[in-house]
């Protein structure tokens, strides 16, 4: 069906501003900033688009959302510069209300989908009103109950429930703050859910599932001793978008994790206290204030491969409504959606104009907003061409790199997509980090006590030279993880062989069944002292393993105290007990804890383990000593053949080259993911010094992990017999006189 706009309409009001309100001074405007931006004298409103034949400005009173006290049409000859349409309203301010009437062509097989009945957000808008009542069906560019469905077109007015835009106000006295900006080798990270990390009631926090409830965990974190927090998405989303409910509950379903992004610029108004009048952004800044005082960066997940609009029966409420055709990648057919994000649409990240509202997006979060980095959902997307190839030197990519202002901030890619494209070591553009699945899956490969992963063992714990010793990368540039948001929680992955996602209400189809987990004799939790020493032991041979692995270290929030998502390896829609934190565990688990922590303070205070360049195997000044030696458990060179699960490997911590001028000690370190125990043989210390035992995982807790000056002397200085799946330690001291 083609609709054209309503040019009776126009007709009868060429180029008018109407107001069914008090009198309201409507001035020119100007097109740049894009979005809407308070001065001293009013509010200056700015909007993209170009295919559009009339734009309408709605304003509400926050007494009544339902409907507008003024609706202005813009005047394309006084209030449009090219593409953007503009109007200056002198006398409003912060906190006013707002939403835009697009009116265009409605030809979805051109992929023209303008509808002057529906309401439209600001891609640019700071804040939102409450989604909690947002009507998706009324959103409808088209008429649902119609047979030819999106070709047909709905006269509906959806004004009533759509959550409006809040003029925001920039100002916010930040007591000096800026971003932190560590340096990736310097960095411990820790991923979690805002809402998830205290909405329980076992978190004993005075404002659960919040910004402010973040703040009030800062003393748990600088006890774990990370660096920098990454947060599940906050750009506001729609949570009550799954149509399914819980087999087992019979409740509905939540979009939990965030994934679905309706406004880039807004954090999300439920995670506030208080989201009257924008309250949320004032939050949202508190925290990151707060968290930089106690030395902890802000890292965002963000969402720039595809939007919650959906495919071609998706609604309309922003981009589709103002430019479908420049803000998705369209089939040939442009009634349809290029689907690289398995989310029904996709972002045309490598059309100019998105380059720039990505761009802007980015800067906003940077400068307005104090964040030190981003991690980028589906990245690889990013690298798509606009009809849907991936490009050698794809430009939104190397902007991001190069961009002035977001030079010093962390670039984070998930460097593939669900259209097929896997980038991991050779993701383009620069300095780019990377997720590196690679590494999680061979480690939990290598414990669970598969053959030939030895080899694969020494490449992830050297930093991934194989994937990043190419155009300048670093050993850095590999974000090493064991789990993530996506997938088992470590406690999960030793008591679970399968996943149990049953109650996400897709017959347990959903989810990855490559889990590379196990269940050591019983599936699920057991009373069995055996394996619940086994599991345990496990989990701390995952947390010594990471945290002495040369790369960037993420570790999943929770996983330190043992949290469980009950076999779930897919929780997107789990808002509730299988998600959130149990704080109870913390006192349970205390032992897991604690050896947590130490590991992260023990990396930190070593340089060996935080080089900025690869090991080269071999000494400058071809001495008998290399920076780093590999063994087998008889103190040979290892033949890294297919049935090996010993590995050994001494580093020389004198060619640390980081930090001070002082050399880092030597290290022996010694895995054995076999069923039985091993005797490894030593090599010598250096002359002076003697091997001192730092971490045993087969140890009770506290002679698991020495803290610095308790290390305890090897019985055999030239043996050391570490049990069946442990790791081992050694770190050279001065013998004393």
């Amino acid at each position: 069906m083609i609709q054209s706009w309503d040019m009776d309409h126009q007709a009868e009001n060429p180029g008018a501003a109407l107001s069914d309100g008090p009198g309201l001074q409507i001035e020119k405007g100007k097109p740049i900033p894009l979005g809407a931006s308070v001065t001293c004298d009013g509010v200056n409103f700015s909007l993209f688009t170009r295919y559009a034949a009339a734009v309408t400005l709605a304003l509400f009173s926050p007494d009544n959302t339902e409907q507008p006290y003024a609706e202005i049409r813009l005047d394309p000859g006084r209030n449009r510069t090219g593409d953007v349409w503009h109007c200056f309203i002198a006398g409003l301010g912060a906190g006013t209300l707002y939403l835009y009437r697009v009116d265009g062509l409605y030809d979805p097989e051109r992929g023209f989908r303008f509808n002057l009945h529906k309401s439209l957000i600001d891609p640019y808008a700071k804040a939102l009103t409450s989604l909690e009542h947002w009507d998706i069906r009324a959103c409808m560019g088209y008429n649902p109950d119609d047979p030819q469905k999106d070709l047909s077109f709905s006269m509906k007015d959806d004004l009533y429930t759509q959550p409006k835009c809040i003029v925001v106000d920039d100002e916010f006295d930040w007591q000096g703050d800026a971003p932190l900006n560590y340096p990736l080798r310097l960095s411990v990270l820790y991923e979690t859910h805002v809402r998830g990390l205290t909405i329980s009631p076992t978190s004993g926090v005075q404002n659960p599932g919040t910004y402010r409830g973040v703040i009030e965990k800062i003393p748990f974190f600088r006890e774990l001793g990370i660096t920098s927090l990454e947060f599940l998405p906050i750009q506001e989303f729609n949570e009550k978008e799954i149509p399914r409910t819980n087999p087992r509950t019979g409740k509905p379903l939540i979009n939990y994790w965030g994934y679905s992004t309706v406004a880039f610029f807004a954090p999300k108004g439920s995670y506030a206290r208080d989201s009257a009048g924008g309250g949320q952004v004032r939050e949202f800044k508190e925290m990151v204030r707060e968290l930089h005082k106690a030395g902890i960066e802000v890292i965002l997940d963000i969402v720039f491969n595809h939007t919650a609009e959906g495919n071609e029966l998706g609604p309309t409420f922003s981009f589709r409504g103002l430019d479908n055709t420049i803000y998705y990648m369209l089939d040939e057919n442009k009634r349809y959606y290029k689907n690289y994000s398995g989310c029904g649409n996709t972002v045309n990240c490598n059309h100019p104009v998105v380059r720039g509202f990505i761009i802007d997006c980015l800067r906003y979060w940077v400068v307005e907003m104090h964040v030190d980095g981003f991690r980028f959902d589906l990245g690889s997307i990013l690298g798509r061409d606009q009809q849907g190839r991936l490009m050698e030197n794809p430009p939104m990519l190397e902007r991001i790199a190069e961009d002035p202002i977001l030079r010093h901030t962390k670039i984070i890619a998930e460097a593939w997509d669900a259209g097929g494209a896997y980038q991991v070591g050779w993701f383009p553009g620069g300095r780019w980090a990377e997720w590196n699945d690679r590494y999680r899956d061979e480690i939990r490969r290598y414990w669970r006590g598969d053959p030939g992963e030895v080899r694969h063992l020494a490449t992830r714990l050297s930093g991934s030279s194989d994937l990043y010793l190419r155009d300048g990368r670093k050993p850095f540039h590999s974000i090493n993880f064991i789990t993530s948001h996506d997938g088992f929680t470590l406690r999960d992955l030793v008591t679970y062989s399968r996943k149990h996602n049953e109650e996400n209400g897709e017959d347990n189809r959903d989810g990855s069944d490559n889990n590379c987990s196990a269940n050591y004799g019983f599936e699920g939790p057991v009373e069995n002292p055996a394996i619940r020493k086994l599991r345990i032991r496990q989990v701390k041979n995952f947390f010594a393993t990471l945290l002495i692995s040369q790369g960037t270290p993420m570790l999943l929030g929770g996983d330190e105290i043992g949290r469980t998502q009950k076999g779930n390896n897919n929780a997107y829609c789990q808002d509730n007990e299988i998600s959130w934190y149990d704080w109870s565990l913390l006192e349970q688990n205390r032992e897991l804890f604690r050896f947590a922590k130490e590991m992260i303070a023990f990396r930190l205070r070593h340089p060996a383990f935080l080089r900025p360049e690869f090991y080269s195997g071999r000494d400058g000044n071809y001495n008998a000593i290399p920076d780093i030696a590999w063994f087998d458990e008889t103190g040979k060179n290892p033949n890294w053949d297919e049935n090996a699960k010993c590995l050994a490997l001494r580093i020389d911590g004198s060619r640390a080259e980081i930090l001070s001028d002082k050399d880092d000690n030597d290290f022996f370190i010694m895995f054995n993911s076999g069923t039985a125990p091993v005797n490894f043989e030593i090599c010598d210390p250096p002359e002076g010094k003697a091997w001192l035992l730092a971490v045993d995982t087969n140890l009770p807790s506290p002679d698991d992990i020495q803290s610095p000056g308790n290390e305890k002397p090897v019985f055999f200085p030239n043996r050391y017999p570490v049990a069946s799946q442990s790791a081992v330690i050694l770190i050279s001291k001065p013998v004393e006189a």
